[in-house]
């Protein structure tokens, strides 16, 4: 047996079923021709944390939720992360459902693009990185880098473009306190023009409290998250978008999800839902 067909895994029918209507659309079609679908989904703990620690690498989904998440990137064309994620996980960002490319399937059918957001070009990756390890075995695509880098080492472009990869360079303006704030519609724009017509953004916390701000929280078209029961306690890397005011400057939601949806997968919860704007 092959490490492919050992690696794969296995989401029944029969679950497909709930998630169908949160999907992108089959034929390809956005709700904004010029944007992706956009999808924000991760999973967290009942206290909103995605992992114990910045930097620490936390498992969070049961069986049954990871294959559901693996899955939901065999119907996205790319799958977004911020460069915190991945200098923590070193992560492979494919999709190992049984039939997809790689996994059973033709050349790299139902693998999506990984994009991953790197300002200053912090992700120190290689070919021994597990991304290009994926590549090299025929089960997932080359990376997308955004990055304000106007000239990347040669080392690390010619690494790229040997796999098919490419760097996005773009202007990211540095907020007050010195991190870079992503112009989301303009970066989504410029993934659609390359031709993703659906994103799957999976994290960390400082990209999807970014997503969640008034600004820019109408970008996102659905939101499915795993939660999962367990508290991981004070200090963790928590999802918790900004506080918003009133127009009395009382305390508001800073975001809130309507037509929601809820779905066991094992111990663990699926939402789905739409941002209310």
């Amino acid at each position: 047996m092959s490490s492919s067909s050992r690696d794969a895994l296995h989401f029944p029918e029969s679950d497909r079923t709930f998630l169908e209507p949160s999907l992108p659309p089959q034929d390809g079609s956005t709700p904004r021709p010029d944007l992706p679908f956009t999808t924000l989904t991760f999973a967290t703990s009942l206290d909103s944390s995605l992992s114990l620690a910045p930097g620490t690498r936390t498992a969070l989904s049961g069986p049954q939720s990871k294959a559901m998440t693996h899955y939901l990137r065999s119907r996205h064309d790319g799958i977004l992360i911020g460069v915190g994620t991945a200098v923590a996980d070193d992560p492979g960002l494919n999709c190992r459902i049984a039939g997809v490319g790689g996994y059973g399937g033709e050349g790299l059918h139902g693998q999506p693009r990984p994009i991953v957001i790197d300002p200053s070009l912090k992700w120190d990756f290689s070919e021994g990185s597990k991304l290009f390890q994926m590549c090299r075995e025929g089960r997932g695509r080359a990376p997308w880098i955004v990055t304000t880098v106007q000239e990347p080492p040669a080392e690390k472009a010619a690494l790229m473009e040997a796999y098919g990869g490419r760097f996005i360079t773009m202007n990211i303006p540095s907020s007050d306190s010195g991190s870079c704030r992503m112009d989301w519609r303009e970066l989504l724009r410029v993934l659609r023009s390359n031709g993703l017509r659906s994103v799957m953004i999976e994290g960390g916390a400082r990209v999807i409290n970014s997503l969640l701000e008034p600004s820019y929280m109408a970008l996102v078209d659905r939101v499915i998250l795993t939660i999962a029961p367990t508290w991981l306690g004070q200090g963790g890397v928590v999802v918790s978008p900004a506080r918003r005011l009133g127009e009395d400057g009382e305390p508001m939601s800073a975001a809130r999800l309507k037509n929601v949806q809820w779905y066991p997968f094992g111990e663990d919860v699926v939402l789905c839902g739409e941002m209310k704007i």
